[in-house]
């Protein structure tokens, strides 16, 4: 298991490095001069703008630029933001939290009730029940984050008054207050993963059902419930587990949108205002979170696969 886990991480670092240099090289050739923006378009002055690119280090050539950046950012330096002048680390830091409570949040609701919806499925497929999981599993992959946000504004905030539209108060304020304003954008977060969950449950308890231990198991007289809940469902769930980890980009994507839309002060919004003011250092230093968030996220699933199945093996026994 150590040496497995050794192995992961080090195959992280030049996919690190690579999403680092793509990500400062193409952020680099977006239009725009992020010192002409902080200067203004109307600034008449060619020596303050040159002064302020020199400053900002953005007449040096880009490869220097790029070292200079990679080298602070391995100890957590990731510069000061062009748009406020503030420390990015500082930045990044105060909106953690509501982004990971997004996440968190749409996460646990679409786990909620993929695995039940897609265990009845399983159990009864062809039913009717079946079909209308499998309806609303497609309009959920096919309805977008922002266009269903919207919806749920309308529905739930302007027409029925039950919950507020947007805003973010911090759980230790206000909890129950907390709570009201992230339902609405966590499940709005939770669809798309919620449709993806439950079709993979469904298939894949539907093959473990018919697996030969199984069947073993209700020959010797067990309690349907103890047979699905006690010997297949630890199994089906394993593919789930690599779902979870391969949505997580989808569910990053979401919370960048969806926080816009209801107004959620994270990490998400910040990077829409930084590329929008041009503030290079702050878009970079976000995507390249955001990319190691996606890449532990992965590694989290495949060791899980080993909590979920005594039968995975990680280093020298499996050969990995």
């Amino acid at each position: 298991m150590g040496r497995y886990l050794l192995r992961r991480l080090a195959s992280m670092v030049p996919v690190v490095i690579i999403v680092s240099f793509l990500v400062f090289a193409l952020i680099n050739v977006l239009p725009g001069d992020p010192a002409l923006m902080m200067l203004g378009e109307n600034n008449n002055d060619p020596g303050a703008y040159q002064r302020l690119r020199t400053e900002l280090g953005l007449d040096r050539p880009l490869a220097f630029q790029y070292v200079d950046w990679a080298t602070h950012a391995l100890t957590g330096d990731f510069g000061t933001s062009l748009r406020d002048r503030m420390p990015i680390r500082q930045a990044i830091g105060a909106r953690v939290l509501p982004t990971l409570e997004l996440a968190v949040l749409g996460l646990a609701l679409s786990l909620l009730i993929s695995i039940p919806v897609g265990i009845i499925s399983a159990l009864k497929p062809g039913s009717w029940i079946d079909s209308l999981a499998t309806v609303l599993a497609l309009s959920g992959v096919a309805i977008p984050h922002f266009f269903l946000g919207i919806l749920l504004i309308e529905l739930f905030a302007v027409n029925w008054h039950v919950l507020p539209p947007s805003g973010y108060i911090a759980p230790w304020t206000d909890l129950g207050e907390n709570l009201r304003l992230m339902l609405l954008p966590a499940l709005a977060l939770s669809t798309g993963l919620t449709a993806v969950q439950m079709r993979h449950v469904r298939s894949s308890l539907l093959d473990v059902l018919h697996q030969e231990y199984v069947l073993t198991a209700r020959a010797k007289g067990l309690h349907e419930q103890t047979v699905v809940l006690g010997h297949a469902l630890r199994n089906a769930l394993i593919p789930l587990a690599t779902i979870v980890g391969l949505e997580t980009g989808s569910l990053i994507s979401g919370t960048v949108i969806l926080e816009t839309i209801f107004s959620v002060p994270g990490m998400g919004r910040l990077l829409v205002d930084s590329i929008t003011f041009r503030d290079y250092p702050t878009v970079q230093a976000m995507v390249l979170l955001l990319a190691l968030t996606v890449l532990v996220a992965n590694l989290l699933a495949d060791l899980t696969y080993g909590l979920l199945d005594p039968r995975v093996a990680y280093g020298a026994r499996a050969g990995a």
